[in-house]
């Protein structure tokens, strides 16, 4: 345990001036308090608040968060009261010890509503002052530095509620080293085959390569040299849950990953930035797409780099982070800059963030959501995603999270204006409205007199102010066609286990949800806001497991009509479990098509052809036909066991096409028959993993659109 003069010197080390004697007195109570208590380790309950400690003063934290981390679990687990903190230690220390003690209270990793309505209360203790969230954080830390010592069930859960709630926080904080290290330690809990695979990965890549890391740092340096520029550069290979992570989103093995190496430079001008910038552009070539100017865009909480990421030394790609020391110090300690000391007084940054605005910035987004669940997806939507920068035509700037659409602009701008779009261009090009947005392009909204938004919205727009505006036009103007179509969803789910939608029912499940009536909870089914799996699970959870009688393939969908039959579209070939709509033609009935097949844009003018679908929640028959393209080897018995593979997953393969063959590889389309899109990824997963296979791919082709 760190002793009481070691912690005060680490504080003295940035702030000279620091209250010694308070955080003795504090020292000395908290030991006194959890005296004869012990962690699952065997140490002494007190080395944990201690170390929370010494985490905050590497962030150059005040006084009274230091003593509000060594007194944090006082009132929770001690006798200790806030009167008595309060008497001790001042008010302004109690009121943040009390907001910590709330906090360790909420069951953030609880039932979704449950995690909702205290997400909010977590909103409200971050208003009332900052500095409770970093102690948490802090405490969140050090409590997964030493989760080892804990039940192995525990481990999971808490590893999870880090990976959803205080990773996510920190980095929107711009704590990015403590996002990174949360997000690491909770990967080594979930998922430790695959972190021992990426390090076993890196380390026969350094035997082979030697130490990249000096080798590209020393390009940089020599580069500068040349330039005339006064810097600092420092590597590293990116943590094994980001790579793991970007293995996930590409689709790609960690052989075919190129940008696993991070670099900064650390400039003493913003001048400086922009001539580094232009001296690496110059020595190697910048790959498309990935740059981004936060120098000049900021990030809402005071983060700012040039970053860019280019091919360098044989050809791996590299990321770089320019940037000067002020910047550097915001983006290493984010929101908590503006506490920070250097030399006895608060730090003057000009970069670091006001907390009170970066509150009010962050929340005003989520000011529509009417109950808790919708503000904790605005929360999970936009809280935790990277920003874009769009400019409407006439210059201003719009900020967007990642992935954000031409609706979301629209209703960034005003819901009025969201609500009548018809179509958007974007660089003066005509796009579809579920486009992705980038930085820096130029948006023009077109909209129409009596437009009015579509269902089918909900899955384009990812703002929480854009799905908030969306619901409540839907569930005002086309309130009884939801209601029909919920009433559907309720009686095909409740027929499923054997029971009868009654409105009391209804009106139960309604309670259970804090909605209103029955009416609203049919509402919101129809809406697609709620699951009718979940309003069954909530009156019947033992009747309601998985398993019983297989879904009629024939009536899979609902929200048809008695007299309309549906058909999958060959184009995008959706199985049960992904999002769907539908298309009618004139004599065929309906087409299922997938929400995000490219062939939707053709009918973006003919709304009165979509129709609202579902798949049925039951368990499917395996009869969904699938196309995967598959690359592998060509050598003796390899399709055998890829054919052997498949049947394993309990699949079946109702054909196989030879597309493409060479001496060393061929690839071929395999049709294969499935459940779901669960099962889809488990066959999918398992030939991944096969060595003989070089890659696959979902069968997607327009062309062959009805």
């Amino acid at each position: 345990m760190i002793d009481v003069e070691d912690l005060i010197s680490l504080a003295r080390n940035y702030n000279p001036r620091t209250d010694a004697d308070l955080i003795r007195r504090a020292y000395a109570y908290g030991r006194e308090m959890h005296s004869g208590q012990y962690r699952r380790s065997g140490e002494e309950y007190f080395t944990h608040p201690v170390a929370v400690a010494a985490i905050l003063t590497e962030q150059r934290l005040d006084d009274a968060t230091l003593v509000t981390a060594l007194l944090h679990d006082t009132v929770e687990d001690t006798k200790s009261t806030y009167d008595e903190i309060a008497r001790l230690f001042g008010h302004e220390i109690a009121e943040l010890v009390d907001g910590v003690t709330k906090l360790t209270n909420l069951e953030l990793s609880s039932a979704q509503s449950k995690q909702a309505e205290n997400f909010r209360k977590l909103f409200m203790a971050m208003s009332k002052d900052l500095r409770v969230i970093l102690v948490k954080l802090a405490d969140r830390l050090h409590n997964m530095r030493t989760i080892k010592s804990l039940p192995p069930e525990k481990q999971v859960r808490k590893s999870h509620e880090t990976m959803d709630i205080y990773a996510p926080l920190a980095g929107r904080m711009g704590m990015q080293w403590m996002r990174e290290e949360l997000e690491d330690l909770a990967f080594r809990v979930l998922n430790p085959e695959a972190r021992n695979s990426i390090i076993r990965r890196f380390i026969t890549l350094q035997r082979e390569t030697g130490d990249v890391v000096q080798k590209i740092t020393q390009d940089i340096c020599t580069e500068l040299d040349r330039e005339g520029v006064q810097a600092d550069v420092f590597g590293r290979a990116k943590k094994p849950y980001s790579i793991w992570r970007k293995m996930e989103e590409k689709g790609q093995g960690f052989s075919r990953l190129s940008d696993i190496y991070g670099f900064r430079v650390i400039t003493e001008t913003e001048g400086d930035c922009y001539r580094v910038l232009g001296a690496i552009h110059r020595r190697w070539r910048a790959v498309p797409g990935r740059f981004k100017d936060y120098i000049s865009q900021p990030k809402s909480n005071g983060y700012r780099s040039i970053q860019t990421t280019v091919s360098g030394r044989d050809g791996k790609r590299v990321e770089v982070q320019i940037r000067t020391r002020q910047m550097h110090e915001v983006a290493e300690s984010g929101v908590a800059a503006h506490w920070s000391y250097r030399d006895g007084v608060r730090a003057e940054n000009p970069f670091a963030v006001d907390p009170a605005k970066w509150l009010a910035s962050l929340t005003e987004r989520f000011e529509n959501a009417e109950d808790h669940d919708e503000f904790l997806e605005h929360v999970k939507l936009e809280m935790y995603s990277d920003q874009v920068f769009c400019f409407t035509p006439k210059g201003d700037v719009v900020k967007l999270p990642r992935g954000a659409t031409p609706l979301d602009f629209a209703y960034a701008i005003h819901t009025r204006i969201g609500d009548s779009c018809v179509g958007a261009k974007v660089d003066g090009i005509r796009v579809p409205l579920w486009t992705r947005l980038k930085n820096g392009q130029s948006v023009e909204i077109i909209t129409a007199e009596g437009q009015r938004p579509q269902a089918t919205w909900i899955d384009i727009v990812v703002t929480g102010r854009a799905k908030a505006a969306i619901r409540k036009s839907l569930r005002e103007e086309d309130r009884e066609r939801f209601i029909k179509l919920g009433r559907e969803l309720a009686r095909v789910s409740f027929e499923h286990v054997g029971k009868k939608a009654t409105d009391k029912a209804l009106k139960t499940a309604a309670k259970r949800f804090g909605l209103p009536d029955g009416g609203e909870l049919l509402a919101r089914l129809g809406s697609a806001e709620l699951r009718a799996q979940d309003v069954v699970e909530t009156l019947y959870p033992d009747l309601a497991k998985p398993g019983g009688e297989e879904i009629d393939a024939t009536r899979a969908v609902v929200g048809l009509s008695p007299e309309q039959s549906f058909n999958r579209a060959p184009c995008c070939q959706p199985v049960p479990g992904e999002r769907i709509v539908g298309i009618t033609y004139r004599g065929r009935g309906v087409v299922v098509h997938a929400i995000d097949c490219p062939v939707l844009a053709r009918f973006e003018d003919q709304p009165e052809r979509w129709v609202d679908l579902h798949w049925h929640s039951g368990k499917h028959p395996a009869v969904h036909t699938v196309g995967l393209y598959v690359t592998m080897r060509n050598d003796a018995g390899v399709l055998g066991r890829i054919c052997t593979l498949i049947g394993e997953q309990k699949a079946n393969i109702s054909d196989m096409t030879f597309v493409d063959k060479k001496p060393d590889f061929y690839r071929l389309l395999v049709q294969v028959d499935l459940r779901d899109v669960e099962h889809l990824h488990t066959v999918m997963t398992a030939l991944e993993a096969e060595s003989d296979v070089a890659e696959i791919q979902r069968e997607r082709d327009p062309e062959r659109a009805p």
